[in-house]
């Protein structure tokens, strides 16, 4: 197994997107740069993300010389570089001479130049193009004392419909099944007269031709993830010939589902991603937002189950969502907080300067068109950086995390394709994160794992839609449960295979009924104007009627003990929430979506069962969270108020804050927005 590389510098990271090449006739703005870092409180830069162009003007003419001034110009100045691979944005120079480098939409059209990410995977002329470069940076750069980080491609993302991918699609689905009659049976292809009597006639999914063989649908985007994987290998290549030592990384996408990010674990030394809530959309509380937030650190935390990076986030306001708002004052620094909290060791940022021209002109910058550092965001960015400075003992600590939520790509994936119950959106994800928010709400540390995890160490584990049982998974959640964990389970469970084929016979299948000790019989779909309720019954601490909508599973239990049922409808007074008890643990079933304080509450009623410790252990007021991260030898505790106005929070032991010294015993006052990182104050 290859050893994986760290970054070996004892601080938090601080820094940002950095675009040079686009002020290289400027040289008074690059020293002015210098000086604005070093204000700012930056020790490192992302360089050369979209800089083919200017490393190479023509085929074969390299002009490396401006970087090498920068990284060392950088580097004398205490700054390190993250170095880009440029291959997310090929120059026009090469698409011009080698066409078949342009990737082909699922319509079968070739796109012209442009954009970014517009480059085939399969194309062996790119993948060469691609190695020459990465060669020359790594020979030039990788045993640089400043090059800290690899940064391989920015934001990885989209698929390639050309011969060439339908192709190696092909190959791949003849190394999965070895037979046509195999693809058929697993695709179920009798339907329709769709069946494949040749190799040849597969193709990828397309609007004008196949879609609605959903093992198909499924397969080609599995292949797009492991085309996307293949490539990732080669790019990356002949950087780790160069310097092993030096870490890879990519930079991944918020709940983006078009490829399984799952699938690049074993060719990332670190894991990183791109923080983009839409803050401000509402009514400036901003609890929702956050929740979104903190349950993708939390994913990206628990591949590694290691610290992880902030590659970009922004520190005031996007330009591409519908409405640019500015983050308030204050806030900026209480979204550091709550990235730190969920195990980031750095804060970065898009973008270092504000370009002058094209599509992210106005996305704001630490540095705006005015350049000056007065302004309240520069300000503010320099105050995250003197405040990482101060809490550089983090760096490497941990979140205790007991309780762990599956959320699974390939899983959102054929649920999406289902073709019902429900097909104004079944909501994967908002289960997932109405789960979360309940968590979060009661300061609760939790991972977000995909299917194929470890769930060893977990004491609950929720599997919330596991429509497709992929892998061992029924089999691995059934010994969880019977050597002592609590498990939460939903409607749509264990219904088809991971080609998309239903189980015959009683589901959730694989054994599921008994681990849950129910079976499903049908699912109403409903409107969305349409409601349900749930009428709980002997369960204490929890409210009487629960709203619920969406969808409403009607189950029969077999040794479950009921704790809530539907309100109305022909289904009225059966199961919507059961328990079971199966070996030494716990299975709960919710069978609709529930309001968001029925999990709430239910999680209360669970998390002493399952010996789950929220990071403070005091009552948090709605909006309010705390996070926690320890260390071999000290535990962190970062709280923060994600409400306008001030909230008051009864502490259980004093605090001590880390930037401050100040010391908070009895109750403390967050204001709004606001955020601090403390630790337990030594006894007098």
């Amino acid at each position: 197994m290859r050893k994986e590389a760290n970054i070996k510098l004892n601080c938090l990271l601080h820094g940002a997107d950095y675009n040079p090449e686009q002020w290289l006739d400027t040289p008074e703005v690059l020293e002015e740069d210098i000086r604005l870092m070093q204000q700012a409180g930056i020790n490192c830069v992302s360089v050369g993300i979209f800089s083919w162009t200017a490393l190479e003007p023509a085929e074969g003419v390299y002009t490396f010389q401006w970087l090498d001034q920068v990284i060392e110009h950088l580097y004398e100045n205490g700054i390190y570089t993250v170095l880009a691979t440029p291959s997310g944005a090929k120059p026009g120079w090469m698409a011009k001479k080698y066409p078949e480098i342009l990737r082909v939409e699922a319509d079968r059209r070739r796109n012209l130049q442009g954009g970014r990410h517009n480059h085939c995977y399969t194309s062996p002329v790119y993948r060469e193009m691609v190695t020459r470069m990465n060669t020359r940076l790594a020979r030039r750069y990788a045993h640089h004392p400043g090059v800290i980080l690899w940064h391989v491609s920015n934001e990885i993302q989209g698929e390639c419909h050309c011969p060439l991918c339908q192709a190696a699609f092909r190959s791949w689905l003849k190394e999965k099944y070895g037979s046509l009659e195999k693809l058929n049976k697993a695709y179920w292809t009798a339907f329709w007269s769709h069946t494949y009597t040749d190799w040849e006639e597969i193709e990828s999914p397309a609007p004008q031709g196949e879609t609605n063989v959903h093992g198909l649908v499924l397969d080609w985007r599995r292949f797009c993830t492991a085309q996307t994987v293949d490539f990732f290998r080669v790019e990356t290549a002949p950087l780790r010939a160069e310097n092993p030592e030096i870490p890879v990384t990519m930079n991944m996408m918020g709940f983006y589902d078009g490829i399984d990010y799952w699938q690049f674990l074993p060719e990332l030394d670190i894991i990183s991603w791109d923080s983009y809530p839409g803050w401000h959309n509402g009514d400036g509380n901003e609890g929702g937002n956050a929740v979104w937030n903190g349950a993708y650190c939390d994913a990206m935390r628990a591949m590694k189950h290691k610290p992880w990076l902030l590659m970009e986030n922004s520190p005031s306001t996007t330009n591409w969502i519908g409405a640019s708002r500015h983050k308030r004052p204050g806030f900026h620094r209480l979204t550091a907080i709550q990235n730190l909290a969920h195990g980031s060791d750095s804060i970065q940022y898009f973008q270092w300067r504000q370009s002058r021209g094209s599509c992210e002109k106005f996305h704001s910058a630490v540095v705006s068109h005015n350049s000056s550092p007065e302004v309240r965001i520069f300000r503010e960015v320099a105050g995250v950086g003197a405040m990482l400075k101060k809490l550089k003992e983090i760096r490497g600590s941990h979140v205790p995390a007991k309780a762990a939520i599956i959320y699974d790509v390939q899983n959102g994936w054929a649920i999406g394709e289902s073709k019902g119950p429900r097909n104004i959106g079944e909501g994967y994800l908002d289960l997932i994160l109405r789960i979360y928010e309940g968590f979060w709400r009661r300061g609760i540390p939790v991972d977000l794992v995909h299917m194929d995890a470890p769930l060893d160490g977990y004491r609950f584990v929720a599997a919330p839609m596991l429509y497709m049982l992929r892998g061992d998974i029924a089999q691995r959640l059934r010994r969880f449960a019977e050597q002592g964990g609590t498990l939460l389970t939903s409607y749509l469970t264990g219904l088809v295979d991971e080609t998309d084929l239903c189980y015959l016979g009683q589901t959730p299948a694989c054994g599921l009924t008994e681990v849950l000790g129910l079976w499903a019989e049908e699912i109403d779909g409903l409107w969305d104007h349409q409601h349900n309720g749930i009428v709980m019954q002997d369960a204490p601490g929890m409210q009487n009627r629960y709203e619920a909508s969406r969808l409403c599973e009607v189950v029969h239990p077999t040794t479950a003990e009921t704790l809530g049922v539907y309100e109305s409808d022909y289904y009225q007074g059966m199961p919507a929430v059961t328990v079971n008890r199966f070996g030494k643990g716990r299975v709960y079933y919710v069978g609709t979506f529930g309001e968001s304080q029925f999990y709430y509450d239910l999680l209360g009623r669970i998390a002493p069962e399952a010996g789950l410790s929220p990071a403070l252990d005091t009552e948090l007021p709605y909006g309010v969270t705390v996070g926690i991260r320890q260390s071999d030898t000290k535990t962190y505790y970062f709280l923060q108020n994600f409400n306008k106005d001030s909230r008051e929070l009864v502490l259980p032991f004093t605090l001590e804050d880390l930037e401050t010294g100040g010391v908070y015993t009895g109750t403390i006052t967050l204001a709004g927005y606001e955020g601090m990182v403390c630790a337990r104050a030594k006894e007098a």
